[in-house]
C-alpha cells in the first residue's frame, strides 16, 4: 500500500493522450470514484481550452512563426513548441515541422531513439527532437496539467500507470519507463493497452462482468490503435468459487493502425484528384494524409456525416489561392478502410510478404501486408492448443481445432469506433469458428473507445491496492540471450548459436532469478553484441533452458545490442566467468546482470541502445 490517494491512468497513444483517475478514499469494492482528466492545452495561438484528449503531436515553429506569449500555457511554462490541438491542426498545413507517430518511433529498433531525426523528413533548417523528447514533452505536459487541477494532491505522490502495446520490447518499455522517469515521475508502473481495455471493461461493468463471462471462457482482445495492432487473449478461470482472468497470449508486434488508413486514404485522394487532372507533390501528399486524419476521424465519430471537406496546402506564395480542395466521402473512407484492411479471408492466410528492395528510406518499419484480418489469422492459428498448457482450462478447446477459438471479443482502438468495421471483423472471426462447428464470438461491449485504456490503467492502480479483480500477466512472451558457442574456427562458418531462457512467458513482476546452474563467459573492454530473442509460442521453457534448434515462428529475433562493458582493471577483450541474473522489475521492465564468480562486481545490460552499460 503506498499512501497514495488517486490512482492515474495515463495513455501514452500513437494519435491521443488521455489522463483519469480513480480517487481511492471514495471508492469502496466494485463502486469505484473515477473520473478523465479535461487537459488544458492550446487550440490557437494564445488560445487555451481543456479536452479529455491530447494529440499526441508536437509542432515545432519557426522563431518568427508566432507573437510572445503565443506558446504560453496556464502553468508558466516558457517553451518554443506545442503540443496538443494547435499542434496537430498547425502542423497539417506545415508537414515539415510536425512531429507525429512519437511512439512508433520510440520501439523502431533500427535507429537511434535517442537521436534528433523527428520530423524524419524535415529540410536541415528544422530543428529537429529525438523521439525520447517527443515523449517526454506529452508525458510533462500531462503532468503538469494534473498539477493545475489537483493542486491538493501532488502527482509525485500518487501511483500512475503508463500504457503501452503488449508487444513492445524490452528495450522500447524501458525507454519509455525512461521518458516517464525524466518527465518527474516517481511511482510508475507499465501496463500493457489491451489488459487496460479489459480493466476498463470490468470497472465499467460495476460487478456484471461475472455474469457476461464464464470459467473456461476465452477472451479475444483486438486493439487497433493509430501506430500497433494488439491482439491478446484472455483466459477466464475459476479459483475458489471466484472467476479470475489470466493472460494466455500476446500477438507480434505489428506496425499497422491509423497511420496507415490516414495514408491509405491520402493515395486514394490523390488518384481522385490526378483523374481530375491535379496532381499533387508529396510535399502536398504528405500534408494530405494529416488532413485524412481528420476526415477518418470525424467520419468515424459521427455516423450522420456523408463526406468531410479536405484542403490540400499549395507551397509558395500564393497560400490560399493554389490550395486544392476536395472531399472524403463516407463511401471511399469505407472501401479503403474495410475492404484494405479488414478483407474477407480464410483463417489459414498469412500475412503477404515480398521481396524488399535492396535500397529503401528510412522510417518505420511498417507491416507489409495490410490485412489485420490475416494477421489475426495468424495469430490466433498459431496459438492452437494454447489453452492446454493452462490449469483449468485443458479440454476446453475441440479436438483438432486449426485454430485457438475466442468465445467472446473485445473491442479497443478509435478505428473500431466505427460499426461497420467492428461489424466486419466481427464477422470474419465467426465465418472461422462456423466453419469448425464452433459458436459465434460474443462481443462485451460498453467500452469507451477512446478513454478504455487511460481508465482502466487508472482502475489497475486501484486493483494493485487490493481492491478489485486483477489479471494475471507478468511476461508477455518468453526471451532468450544468445550463447555463441566456443569452437575452432571453421572458413565460411559462424559458430552455432544456442538461446538461454532468461524469463519465461508470465513471470511475475518483482520476481528475480539466478542461472546459478551456469557459467558463462563475458567479454570485457571492447565493444561486443547481444542477440536476443522473444517467444509468443514456447511456454513451457524455464528459465536456464537452452534451446540448441527452434523453429522460424517459435523464436523472434529482437534488437541486437552492442554494448562497451568496462574492463574495471582487467584487460581488454578479456573473458570474465560470469553467473547472469535476470528480473522482470516492479514496473514490468526487464533487467538483465551478469555477476563475476566470487566477486560483488555487476554489470547491468541494458536492452536498449546506450553504447556502454552501467556498473553498479
Amino acid at each position: 500500500m503506498s499512501g497514495a490517494r488517486y490512482s492515474i491512468g495515463i495513455d501514452l497513444g500513437t494519435t491521443h493522450c488521455a489522463l483519469s483517475w480513480v480517487d481511492h478514499e471514495a471508492s469502496d469494492g466494485d463502486r469505484v470514484a473515477q473520473g478523465v482528466l479535461d487537459i488544458p492545452q492550446l487550440t490557437g495561438p494564445a488560445a487555451v481550452e481543456a479536452k479529455p484528449l491530447l494529440p499526441s503531436f508536437l509542432y515545432l515553429p519557426h522563431e518568427s512563426e508566432l507573437a510572445p506569449g503565443d506558446l504560453a500555457l496556464p502553468w508558466g511554462a516558457q517553451q518554443d513548441f506545442a503540443v496538443g490541438e494547435l499542434a496537430r491542426t498547425r502542423g497539417a498545413a506545415t508537414p515539415i515541422r510536425l512531429v507525429s507517430s512519437a511512439k512508433s518511433w520510440l520501439c523502431h529498433p533500427g535507429v537511434d531513439r535517442r537521436a534528433p531525426l523527428l520530423p524524419a523528413d524535415a529540410p536541415e533548417e528544422v530543428h529537429r527532437v529525438s523521439p525520447l523528447t517527443a515523449s517526454i514533452r506529452y508525458l510533462s505536459h500531462l503532468r503538469w496539467a494534473w498539477e493545475q487541477a489537483h493542486p491538493e494532491a501532488p502527482f509525485d505522490a500518487q501511483d500512475v500507470t503508463v500504457t503501452i502495446p503488449a508487444s513492445f520490447d524490452p528495450a522500447a518499455r524501458e525507454l519509455t519507463a525512461e521518458a516517464a522517469r525524466a518527465a518527474g515521475f516517481q511511482n510508475l508502473t507499465l501496463l500493457e493497452e489491451p489488459q487496460a481495455a479489459l480493466y476498463s471493461w470490468i470497472q465499467g461493468s460495476a460487478g456484471g462482468w461475472r455474469k457476461q463471462v464464464k470459467s473456461g471462457d476465452v477472451i479475444l482482445v483486438v486493439d487497433v490503435g493509430g501506430g500497433t495492432t494488439d491482439l491478446s487473449l484472455m483466459a477466464v478461470l475459476e479459483n475458489a468459487g471466484e472467476l479470475s482472468l489470466q493472460r494466455v497470449a500476446v500477438g507480434e508486434h505489428i506496425l499497422l493502425g491509423g497511420d496507415n488508413m490516414d495514408l491509405a486514404l491520402a493515395y486514394g485522394v490523390a488518384r481522385k484528384l490526378a483523374a481530375e487532372g491535379r496532381q499533387l507533390d508529396a510535399w502536398q501528399t504528405r500534408a494530405l494524409s494529416h488532413a485524412c486524419r481528420a476526415a477518418k476521424e470525424a467520419l468515424l465519430s459521427d455516423a450522420s456525416l456523408g463526406s468531410v471537406p479536405v484542403v490540400v496546402p499549395s507551397r509558395g506564395s500564393k497560400l490560399i489561392g493554389g490550395s486544392i480542395r476536395t472531399e472524403v466521402t463516407r463511401a471511399e473512407l469505407m472501401q479503403i478502410l474495410i475492404d484494405g484492411f479488414f478483407p474477407q479471408v480464410a483463417v489459414s492466410d498469412k500475412p503477404l510478404t515480398r521481396a524488399r528492395a535492396a535500397l529503401t528510406q528510412l522510417g518505420l518499419p511498417y507491416a507489409q501486408d495490410a490485412a489485420v484480418t490475416r494477421h489475426l489469422a495468424a495469430f490466433l492459428s498459431r496459438q492452437a492448443g494454447a489453452t492446454e498448457a493452462i490449469e483449468g482450462l485443458q479440454g476446453t478447446q475441440p479436438a483438432g481445432a486449426s485454430f485457438l477459438h475466442p468465445s467472446a471479443v473485445l473491442f479497443n482502438g478509435g478505428v473500431l469506433k466505427s460499426g461497420l468495421i467492428a461489424e466486419r471483423l466481427l464477422s470474419v472471426l465467426n465465418g472461422w469458428l462456423a466453419a469448425e462447428g464452433a459458436a459465434p464470438a460474443r462481443l462485451l461491449d460498453g467500452a469507451d473507445l477512446d478513454l478504455a485504456v487511460a481508465r482502466g490503467a487508472a482502475y489497475f492502480g486501484y486493483v494493485r491496492q487490493g481492491r478489485g479483480v486483477r489479471i494475471r500477466g507478468g511476461a508477455a512472451q518468453s526471451y532468450y540471450v544468445g550463447v555463441e558457442s566456443n569452437m575452432p574456427a571453421i572458413p565460411g562458418m559462424e559458430p552455432p548459436l544456442s538461446a538461454l531462457c532468461l524469463a519465461p512467458f508470465g513471470m511475475e513482476e518483482g520476481t528475480e532469478v539466478t542461472l546459478d546452474a551456469q557459467e558463462f563467459g563475458l567479454v570485457v573492454g571492447e565493444p561486443v553484441r547481444l542477440r536476443f530473442f522473444g517467444s509468443s509460442t514456447r511456454r513451457n521453457d524455464q528459465v536456464g533452458t537452452l534451446l540448441e534448434f527452434w523453429g522460424p515462428e517459435e523464436l523472434v529475433e529482437l534488437q541486437e545490442i552492442e554494448i562497451h562493458l568496462p574492463a574495471q582493471g582487467r584487460a581488454p577483450g578479456e573473458v570474465v566467468a560470469v553467473q547472469l541474473h535476470a528480473s522482470v522489475t516492479d514496473i514490468g521492465t526487464l533487467e538483465l546482470h551478469a555477476v563475476p564468480l566470487g566477486s560483488d562486481e555487476r554489470w547491468k545490460v541494458e536492452f536498449d541502445v546506450r553504447s556502454e552499460a552501467a556498473a553498479v
